[in-house]
């Protein structure tokens, strides 16, 4: 072939990468990440009480909410077409093992049989864990056999498989376990099976950091830890992916239908690692308090476009590898993206 008649090499003037952004129209063509409200999870927090819609304060725009309020979120919340909630519970009272967690009149069994008459086909997930219903804030009963104070593993399995058991006969479609026990899914998984309940699925927390961005949440479901902290359960955040792979590989080998990371922002390599290594299994992500809590700051001061930065930061987490996101800004989302 004749030097002149050879094809052009790739590169500028040929290529101009920005024949792909200049009409909107080619944007929207070849944009490879999608947000829809069906790939996002509310998260509400229920209390005893009437009439109480008692907004959090780390947290502006979200609320505690009484049994008789939570029916018009629900009810939103369907409306909007999000993929589900996810339901918190405050109880009245709190004890050393958490006893409202596994009682038929506790507050999460009574939010789900409010829920369920305005719910339609929305999916109702309830959290599986002992913080909120403890008074040393702690996720199990504490024991001090090793010399100091831990949460005894392997006694607060028998709690979660019993309170995952009595969420599903209220009427809970889905149960998450937070914990970060070991051997928690198993568990869960058993005690469902056995109670006729092998359709259910189990979410998860599968890993889940000790992260310093979970302040405000636990502002605003009252389980700030009494002594001590959670770094003894819950992961390292100085720990890379392979340690996530190992509690997410467990997890599925007992059970878990999904599995999550926990937080988000920070952690979206270990998002992208654990959809690299599991393509096949639905990975959430929980887009949790601190990261909800600096945005809404920073926009109350000016410095951000709140609605930019958002669906910026959940494409982000969408990209990384999370089909499903846990957020408190996915009723917002959901008229943004309308």
């Amino acid at each position: 072939m004749h030097p002149e008649e050879q094809p052009p090499k790739p590169g500028f003037p040929a290529t101009r990468l920005r024949r792909l952004r200049y009409n909107p129209a080619v944007r929207e063509l070849v944009r490879e990440t999608r947000l829809s409200p069906t790939n996002l999870i509310l998260p509400l927090f229920v209390r005893p009480g009437e009439g109480v819609r008692k907004e959090i304060p780390a947290m502006p725009g979200n609320y505690q909410l009484s049994l008789d309020r939570l029916p018009d979120e629900i009810a939103q919340a369907a409306k909007l077409g999000l993929g589900g909630v996810i339901l918190f519970g405050i109880p009245a009272e709190k004890d050393e093992v958490g006893s409202d967690a596994v009682s038929n009149l506790g507050i999460i069994p009574q939010a789900i049989r409010a829920a369920k008459q305005a719910a339609g086909d929305l999916l109702l997930i309830t959290d599986v864990c002992c913080c909120e219903y403890t008074d040393h804030g702690h996720c199990g009963p504490i024991s001090h056999a090793t010399g100091r104070p831990d949460v005894d593993n392997d006694a607060t399995l028998k709690l979660l498989a019993e309170q995952a058991a009595l969420h599903v006969r209220a009427g809970a479609d889905m149960v998450a376990p937070s914990g970060m026990m070991d051997g928690m899914v198993g568990a869960i998984r058993r005690g469902l099976d056995t109670a006729g309940f092998s359709h259910v699925p189990i979410m998860s927390y599968a890993a889940k950091y000790a992260s310093a961005f979970y302040g405000p949440f636990r502002e605003a479901a009252e389980s700030t830890p009494q002594q001590g902290d959670r770094r003894g359960y819950q992961m390292d955040p100085a720990v890379a992916a392979g340690q996530a792979i190992r509690e997410i590989e467990l997890d599925l080998a007992e059970g878990a239908d999904i599995v999550m990371v926990k937080p988000a922002l920070a952690y979206l390599d270990i998002i992208r690692d654990a959809k690299q290594r599991f393509p096949g299994v639905p990975l959430a992500a929980y887009n949790v308090s601190g990261e909800f809590s600096m945005v809404k700051a920073a926009a109350a001061r000016g410095w951000l476009d709140e609605k930019a930065v958002v669906l910026e930061s959940l494409t982000a987490i969408r990209r990384a590898g999370a089909g499903i996101i846990l957020t408190y800004w996915a009723k917002d989302v959901a008229r943004w993206l309308d």
